[in-house]
Parts: structure tokens; C-alpha cells; sequence
């Protein structure tokens, strides 16, 4: 009877070990090679064309950092599983580790840093003041007692806090970029400020909108970084393979299919 009572306890032990193999983090690539770890990336998927859905097509999550997260993350044998969420939470969910990376056209601002580690910026861009074309809004001083909107959290929310230094606005935050364009569309706010690559792509499919780059001689403070907890060794491993693909064009043949132009 102990012997048969010991039997069965090792089957029951045996069906947990493989039960919790099921559960592992590696995965293999699917074609007999070397299995793959799988990383989680961390955006905000409401930044065409950094990361954005095409509803019209699919509800998968398509664009330039995803691209590019890619590109890197197969060269060091990783395969990257995408968690959407809003841009204010992405920090807090790296330093919860319930993402290993983020990706999200992020700037690595001094405040950040304290936070968590960035590779080298891989894009730079300008901010850009977007309004509708009717109001007559082409100048910083046309924003006098105006409201302008900006993402939560976003490096833009701190340009709108210095244009507030010299002129008289009320800035309004929302999570998403798509509902700062509402909001100017139904005249809740008169502006807003948003990346210019990021805008160019609302101007196509809203000819009601317009806007101006705003020109301060500082476009590094705009640049996208790739974001990871602090002391991740995935963030040497990653800035490695992105300093590679940059010399040897990879990441300019990106930017072209995306933004239609090299930096």
C-alpha cells in the first residue's frame, strides 16, 4: 500500500512539473530552430506612426517603434509580445516589471532617467501647435488666453507649462493623442500640442486641421528612446545592436517607410 501511495504521489508531482513548464517564459521560434525568450514591450499605441491600429484592417498593433523593436530584438534571439496601455502608465509599469522594455516615441527627459534607463535617442522630431484651420492660430502669442491640450505625461505637457511662462494659457491633459484631436474638432480646446511627425499624420485624414512647428533650437529634447528598469542588462544589449543598425542604415530604411523621409 506505501509503495503504491508513493507511486501515485510522484505521478501528481510529475503532472505539476510539466504543468509549470507550460507556463514558461520561453517559447520556440516554430520552425525546429532554438527556442526564443519572449520580451514584453510596454506603448501606447496611439501614436501613428510610432505605434498605432489600423482598425480598419486589424486590430494588431503596427508602426515604427514596433518595427524596430523587432529588428533589434531578433537579432539578440528575443521574439516581443506588445502590452497596450496609456503613455502615463508605461513608467510605472517598467519599474512594476510588468514589462521588460517600452517603446513609445519616449524622450529621455532628466526626470525620467531618475526612473529608469534609456538607450541613445533613435529619432529626433519638433513639437508642433495643431489647431483648425479656421482659427487663425499661427503664432506662439495667438495661444494668449487660450486652452491647449497635451498627453498626460507626455514631453509636450512640459513645453505647454514653458510656453505658460510668457503667455496666458489654460492647458487641458488627456491619456490619448486621438482624443486631443476630438476635443479640438468639437471646440472644447483651441489647440494642441503634439510631435510633428505625429500631427502630419492627422493633417492627411483631417484637411479641418492645421498647424505650425514650434522652433526652440533644441529638437534633442524630442528625441525617442528605448526605455528599460533600472540596471536591465538588456539595456546595453539593445543600444549595441541599435547603434549597429543605425550605421548600417537599417533604422534609415525604417524611418523612410514610416515618415516617408530620412531624419
Amino acid at each position: 500500500m506505501k509503495k503504491l501511495i508513493s507511486v501515485l504521489l510522484m505521478g501528481v508531482l510529475l503532472m505539476g512539473v510539466l504543468a509549470a513548464c507550460g507556463t514558461s517564459t520561453e517559447k520556440t521560434s516554430g520552425d525546429g530552430g532554438e527556442e526564443k525568450k519572449v520580451l514584453k514591450m510596454g506603448t501606447s499605441a496611439d501614436y501613428p506612426p510610432f505605434e498605432y491600429v489600423e482598425t480598419a484592417t486589424s486590430d494588431e498593433i503596427i508602426g515604427f517603434d514596433v518595427d524596430l523593436a523587432n529588428l533589434i530584438a531578433n537579432e539578440l534571439g528575443y521574439e516581443v509580445e506588445i502590452t497596450d496601455m496609456d503613455f502615463n502608465g508605461l513608467i510605472g509599469a517598467l519599474q512594476a516589471d510588468r514589462v521588460d522594455f517600452v517603446m513609445a516615441g519616449m524622450t529621455p527627459t532628466p526626470e525620467r532617467k531618475e526612473n529608469v534607463d534609456f538607450t541613445d535617442v533613435y529619432y529626433t522630431a519638433k513639437h508642433m501647435i495643431v489647431s483648425a484651420k479656421d482659427s487663425n492660430i499661427q503664432s506662439i502669442e495667438d495661444l494668449n488666453g487660450k486652452t491647449v491640450g497635451v498627453q498626460l505625461s507626455s514631453i509636450q505637457e512640459e513645453e505647454a507649462e514653458k510656453i505658460g511662462e510668457t503667455v496666458d494659457i489654460k492647458i487641458e491633459k488627456r491619456t490619448r493623442i486621438p482624443e486631443l484631436v476630438q476635443e479640438i474638432k468639437a471646440g472644447r480646446i483651441d489647440a494642441a500640442i503634439i510631435e510633428d511627425t505625429v500631427a502630419e499624420g492627422y493633417f492627411k485624414n483631417n484637411a479641418d486641421l492645421a498647424g505650425f512647428t514650434i522652433e526652440d533650437g533644441n529638437e534633442e529634447e524630442a528625441g525617442s528612446a528605448i526605455a528599460f528598469p533600472k540596471g536591465s542588462k538588456l539595456t546595453e544589449e539593445f543600444n549595441r545592436v541599435l547603434k549597429e543598425k543605425m550605421e548600417n542604415g537599417e533604422v534609415d530604411k525604417l524611418i523612410v517607410k514610416w515618415f516617408g523621409g530620412e531624419k
